[in-house]
């Protein structure tokens, strides 16, 4: 996500200077920005936003119009096995980013949350930006407890800022543990693909490019205290990858092995996005068939991203325990 907008802003904004702060953990991947970096226009700094003396200096130099929180530890299954790094990246980090954007009187605030932040929600039922928040794993209350936090600096210290609660992202240069990278490369080489439970898990997939859309929005038109379902096409994971397999002319039953679920497994996410429609005119341009199959193909031209990924270390020792269904330590 952060990557494709970086890209985003930088083609149809000529003139705006984008500094990017990265860890570089195990997703982070320099290689996704190399037709950016050449650039004067952008410029990437090797660092955590847990380090307060390095964000306050970053915010004091630049004097930046807006702080985009998009940094996270974002895979559910990794949050089960060890919760640390969560509770550190995600609600430490922004509570250090809230801190130093109200010192800095930076003018505007973005939080990234996510619409995993509402639990498992009951059929029929959407949630808007009003549903009770109701974490059910380490990650989503990690995610939560920052978003409330950004709402508390919000009121009590009116910070300008504003919170995007997106559905599940999909599209190029994702990194290969989420579900459609997996699913789409697992099929290019041969590989049987994983699937929790009975496959039936229902989320709301949205390309990241009308992601990237609707956060530009915001960022330039929305009033500042607001917060914003961002949400897609309702599919379950096992229509992800029988659609998928339609694409590369397989049988997706010879492709796939069902594994344990997650514990305490969240089966149905909804948000609804009506609010931004009607506050800020978005509309969803990509449809989600289409969009697959461009995927596919970016994928497939792709080999040598993805393959140097699958083949590191941290991918391969995670990937084991997640296709085996293993939540211990």
């Amino acid at each position: 996500m952060g990557s494709n907008f970086i890209r985003h802003l930088y083609r149809n904004y000529p003139d705006y200077k984008i500094v990017n702060l990265d860890l570089l953990t195990y997703a982070g991947n320099l290689d996704n920005l190399k037709d950016v970096e050449v650039n004067e226009r952008y410029e990437f700094i090797h660092g955590d936003i847990c380090d307060k003396l390095l964000v306050d200096a970053l915010l004091a130099k630049n004097k930046f119009d807006v702080v985009i929180n998009f940094a996270a530890e974002s895979h559910v299954d990794r949050s089960i096995v060890d919760a640390f790094q969560f509770v550190r990246t995600n609600l430490q980090g922004a509570y250090i980013l809230l801190e130093s954007v109200r010192y800095h009187k930076v003018p505007r605030f973005i939080y990234i949350s996510t619409d995993e932040v509402y639990g498992d929600i009951p059929p029929g039922t959407k949630s808007s930006e009003q549903y009770p928040l109701n974490p059910t794993n380490p990650y989503a209350a990690s995610k939560a407890g920052a978003d409330l936090m950004v709402q508390a600096y919000m009121k009590t210290h009116h910070v300008p800022a504003l919170i995007i609660r997106s559905s599940n992202n999909f599209g190029p240069y994702q990194y290969p543990e989420k579900l459609h990278g997996m699913v789409i490369t697992n099929f290019l080489e041969g590989i049987k693909i994983p699937v929790h439970g009975n496959g039936q898990h229902l989320r709301s997939w949205i390309h990241v490019s009308d992601f990237c859309v609707a956060l530009d929005l915001i960022m330039q038109k929305a009033e500042n205290f607001k917060i914003y379902n961002i949400s897609g096409e309702e599919k379950s994971n096992l229509e992800v990858i029988k659609t998928i397999a339609g694409i590369l002319n397989k049988d997706y039953r010879q492709h796939v092995e069902f594994v344990h679920d997650r514990p305490g497994p969240d089966l149905l996410y909804a948000p609804d996005h009506s609010l931004i429609e009607k506050e800020l005119g978005w509309k969803r341009k990509c449809e989600y068939e289409d969009s697959l199959r461009e995927l596919v193909g970016w994928y497939s031209k792709n080999r040598s991203w993805w393959e140097k990924i699958k083949k590191s270390r941290n991918f391969l020792e995670h990937y084991e325990k997640q296709r085996k269904g293993i939540y211990d330590l």
